[in-house]
């Protein structure tokens, strides 16, 4: 028992590490560092709300909050499972030496991109409080939401980084994907103004469920519903069941590759 605790506390100690070098290297020759992180959603939300304000001013209101709100997740889901992709492949000299668990490795990438969504969050708590969105009893509930997006982001990132060792070209192939999956995040159109069709096709995909459950809780000032509930977590813990269990089975495989 007592072993098993000081190998947690080694784990625990190495992923504070490759946490602490992964923002180190990502900020290491920039002027402003770790306040891009603050300064991006705000850039891309001024950009965004100059374009689409005009267009969308009848059908979404206060469309700078609307947007960030959907914008920070999917920046969220898309750092964690890009850079979880290449986690084992860039630490191949880690692999090699060590007999640290080869999870650790996506773990670190994943818990990177959950510090910098933690100092993206400022800049949104300042635009609420700049477009004065009086908060809601049930805003708690957004921790809720980021924890099962974590866990669907890390689903997918173990799955990913397994894939990229054999076949890298998935990197490009998914690079396209998201780009699709962006468009059908509804996170700068009200996807309520879509046909029939594509909002079936919208609900039917698991991160606009996160944007939308986050938007129920900010905008609307609710509890989400039973259905979206069921929902966040369902996909939230099955993706990561699924994710965890198909790295376990192929882990061993990785360092016939690296």
């Amino acid at each position: 028992m007592r072993r098993n605790r000081e190998e947690l506390r080694q784990y625990f100690f190495v992923i504070r590490e490759l946490v602490a070098r992964e923002i180190k290297r990502k900020y290491a020759r920039s002027f402003l560092g770790i306040i891009w992180s603050v300064l991006n959603p705000l850039l891309s939300m001024a950009v965004m709300s100059m374009i689409f304000t005009t267009i969308f001013k009848r059908s979404i209101e206060n469309f700078p909050i609307y947007y960030l709100t959907g914008l920070i997740p999917w920046q969220f889901f898309s750092e964690t499972t890009n850079a979880s992709m290449t986690s084992l492949v860039d630490n191949r000299s880690f692999l090699i030496k060590t007999k640290i668990p080869r999870q650790v490795f996506v773990l670190a990438r994943s818990y990177t991109a959950l510090t910098n969504l933690g100092y993206t969050s400022i800049a949104y708590v300042l635009m609420l409080l700049v477009f004065r969105v009086r908060p809601s009893g049930y805003l708690p509930l957004l921790l809720v939401d980021v924890f099962f997006l974590l866990l669907f982001a890390m689903g997918i990132g173990h799955m990913l980084s397994i894939v990229y060792v054999f076949f890298a070209d998935i990197k490009y192939l998914y690079s396209i994907l998201l780009t699709i999956w962006m468009y059908l995040s509804a996170i700068f159109y009200p996807w309520q103004n879509t046909t029939a069709l594509m909002q079936r096709v919208i609900a039917a995909n698991p991160l606009f469920q996160y944007i939308h459950f986050a938007r129920t809780i900010v905008l609307e000032r609710q509890c989400p519903s039973p259905g979206q509930w069921f929902a966040v977590v369902g996909w939230g813990a099955g993706s990561f069941l699924l994710g965890y269990r198909f790295f376990q089975r192929r882990q061993n495989e990785v360092m016939q590759r690296v």
